[in-house]
């Protein structure tokens, strides 16, 4: 009997999905994360022009949001290792908050979303870890 359930096998283990008979085709994906700094937090990065005693925010999280993607497969247990042919992040602050747009693209069997999303979720971590010394009062917010 076939498990209803896309990552168990007929057994009741847990099993990686089989997308060896799919086709390769272009596939993209894009996810947003937030991270809210506060007005002092928001105002120490910008008055040090984006950088902090760590170095500098917002280009270390954009390093940080591709390598994460890049390395999904080691961090979601049945997710499919990929050569991510792209990964892009983007920043934009408004108001008290960093929102972070990520995309990841792929020629591959196997969607890209995952890989977004842990794109845009170690960029918030990265803002946030470098940020911290600043202040308790960030907030990470939606993920989608």
């Amino acid at each position: 009997m076939k498990s209803k359930l896309s990552h168990i096998d007929s057994s009741g283990n847990p099993a990686m999905v089989d997308v060896s008979e799919k086709e390769v085709t272009l596939r993209t994906a894009t996810a947003q994360a937030s991270v809210f700094l506060g007005k002092t937090i928001l105002a120490a990065v910008r008055n040090n022009e984006l950088s902090t005693k760590k170095g500098p925010v917002f280009h270390t999280a954009i390093v940080a949001g591709v390598m994460g993607a890049k390395k999904t497969s080691e961090l979601i247990p049945f997710c499919h290792p990929l050569g991510l042919d792209d990964c892009r992040i983007k920043l934009l602050v408004k108001g008290e908050r960093v929102i972070i747009q990520s995309s990841a693209t792929v020629n591959g069997r196997t969607g890209v979303e995952m890989e977004a999303l842990t794109a845009a979720t170690v960029a918030c971590l990265t803002i946030y870890d470098m940020m911290k010394w600043a202040g308790q009062d960030m907030e990470i917010g939606t993920v989608k």
